[in-house]
């Protein structure tokens, strides 16, 4: 008796006779002696070609028979290559090292193998590539900004550095980072820590460092984190400058302090890549028996200022008096126009008429003060 298998157009069917495998069944009806299903003798294995990668534990037996091999796209990968596969000019599947099979049909296959040796990914479709799901398995994706340096480094060298824009990596090469500089102008707070000058005076210093990464290379290689060394450098910088100066010295002029700090600074800086745009002092901060202290000298001196402008003032005013009475002593002239001005002065707002003849008119204006006080 015969039996039938039907196998949709959609599929595909491996023909196995004592466990071996013998043909492909194309899609149709097929038919077969019932007798050798019975005894198990032979059996049909349908596969849906419509998942496009064919897996199968014989995988590797099966594509050494030529019927597979002309229904299926074979990609065979080394260690150091990895493929892409395009299903009807869509990525359906990124695969790396070994043996992989795709049914030709009903999908149209378009496969792209790739030496990661080259570490870098570029490709015409890179951004459908990147956001394919799966795909941070196989690829990095690196984004620099317009304002960053980033420096690509494998197995602890330094590879390249990467303009801006979006930069995309095989996975699992070695060990590839990517370290991102920015080469924007940053100010570093270094904050307050006790300093003795030179006067044994304890105090806090706060100070302000302004400065701009030049060199990425340098940066990375001469010292382990550029930002840390810098800060690190400021306080030695700051206590050495501080320490050679006295209480007094250092209020008087802390610009001189910022000045020294920046060119010390400077100098040591250049070596990791970095320079010093500016440094100041933020806040000298004194301990509370030494703020009392100050204030009480500040306001003594201030008090002292005020005394002796006082006193110059006085000189000035009975200097000035001593010199218009002897002016009014040798110019009767202008002692009588002094004179008319105090009358003036003395009548101003009254409505009075009086009548002086000649001679000393302030004797006049007395006698005739003297003489209303009698009448009244």
């Amino acid at each position: 008796m015969l039996g039938k298998i039907r196998i949709k157009s959609y599929e595909k069917g491996l023909l196995f006779r004592y466990g071996d495998f013998t043909r492909l069944l194309k899609p149709g009806t097929h038919r077969f002696w019932s007798r050798l299903w019975s005894f198990q003798q032979a059996r049909v294995q349908i596969v849906n070609t419509l998942a496009t990668e064919f897996q199968h534990p014989l995988l590797d037996v099966l594509v050494q028979h030529v019927q597979m091999r002309e229904a299926l796209t074979i990609v065979e990968l080394a260690d150091h290559e990895r493929a892409l596969i395009w299903k009807d000019g869509r990525l359906a599947y990124i695969v790396g090292p070994g043996r992989h099979a795709f049914w030709n049909e009903p999908y149209r296959l378009e496969v792209e193998v790739f030496d990661i040796n080259a570490l870098r990914f570029e490709h015409e479709k890179l951004e459908a590539t990147v956001s394919f799901p799966g795909s941070s398995k196989w690829l990095k994706g690196v984004d620099v900004a317009e304002h960053e340096d980033a420096l690509l480094i494998k197995d602890g060298e330094i590879i390249e550095k990467l303009d801006k824009g979006r930069h995309v990596f095989w996975a699992n090469v070695g060990h590839v980072e990517c370290k991102a500089i920015d080469r924007r102008e940053q100010v570093a707070d270094v904050a307050g820590q006790e300093i003795m000058t030179k006067d044994k005076v304890t105090l806090r210093v706060n100070l302000l460092v302004a400065y701009q990464v030049v060199d990425s290379v340098k940066a990375v290689t001469v010292v382990s984190d550029y930002a840390q060394a810098l800060y690190r450098e400021a306080q030695l910088t700051l206590r050495a400058a501080v320490g050679t100066r006295t209480l007094d010295a250092l209020l008087a002029d802390k610009e001189s302090v910022g000045g020294e700090v920046k060119n010390v600074l400077a100098s040591r800086a250049s070596e990791f890549g970095v320079v010093v745009k500016s440094v100041g002092l933020k806040d000298i901060i004194l301990p509370g028996e030494m703020k009392t202290i100050l204030n009480q000298v500040i306001e003594a001196d201030k008090a002292a200022q005020a005394n002796l402008i006082k006193r110059r003032e006085e000189t000035a005013a009975a200097r000035s008096q001593a010199n218009t009475a002897k002016l009014l002593a040798e110019s009767p002239a202008l002692a009588r126009m002094k004179e008319l001005e105090l009358m003036q002065e003395i009548l101003a707002g009254a409505k009075v008429s009086f009548v002086l003849g000649n001679g000393d008119i302030a004797g006049q204006l007395r006698r005739l003060t003297k003489s209303e006080e009698v009448e009244s």
